[in-house]
């Protein structure tokens, strides 16, 4: 599933560049779902990015960490833990990409002007849903410095807190923090049990 909602978004992406109109249409805008009842944009915005730059790096590291994340749900279709570990991965994804939005939505439903577009609230969950399962596990802190992914996760969360407190730099920080709870929080909503996986991946 990783290869396909890479490839889709890539695609749906790359269109509209060329058609504002339709990125438009696809963005999370919470004025329109609250009062157009359009809520497929809080799917259709995790489609859409800002440019290449926006697009690549989302993608990078939602190639970094998805694959991985599909094999452990599968791993705990296999343990009986999970009924499907595909359903279980889009239930992460998707379920990250609209929670993240939530935010938003409370804020800005009443502002016609906001819109926020692309997958960084979807992709922080499945970062940090694979820091739950790993967390003594090293991430490539801006591809160089690796460091303990829950040490990562900490530096994250307080840096994207921070960020959208300040809400100085056009990225949408919230959905990133959102995006990153609902990962984290994910593997025990689906299973209370596997708080022992994250415990032992902790060596405690």
């Amino acid at each position: 599933m990783t290869y396909i909602i890479i490839f889709l978004t890539v695609v749906i992406s790359i269109v509209c560049f060329g058609n504002r109109r339709l990125a438009d249409r696809l963005a999370l805008r919470p004025y329109a779902v609250v009062h157009r009842n359009q809520w497929d944009r809080l799917i259709t915005h995790g489609f859409v990015h800002g440019d290449y730059t926006h697009l690549l790096v989302n993608m990078l590291v939602f190639w970094s960490f998805g694959s991985n994340v599909e094999r452990l749900f599968r791993t705990q279709e296999f343990a009986g833990i999970v009924r499907s570990g595909v359903l279980t991965f889009l239930l992460l994804y998707f379920g990250g990409m609209i929670f993240a939005s939530l935010y938003d939505m409370v804020r800005h439903r009443n502002d016609p002007g906001y819109a926020s577009i692309g997958a960084s609230g979807a992709v922080s969950a499945v970062v940090f849903t694979s820091i739950f399962f790993d967390p003594l596990g090293m991430i490539y802190f801006f591809g160089v410095l690796p460091i303990p992914g829950i040490l990562f996760g900490l530096l994250y969360i307080i840096y994207e807190g921070w960020s959208g407190k300040r809400m100085a730099d056009g990225i949408n920080h919230n959905a990133h923090l959102f995006g990153a709870l609902y990962g984290f929080l994910f593997p025990l909503l689906i299973s209370p049990s596997l708080i022992h996986v994250f415990l032992n991946g902790l060596k405690l």
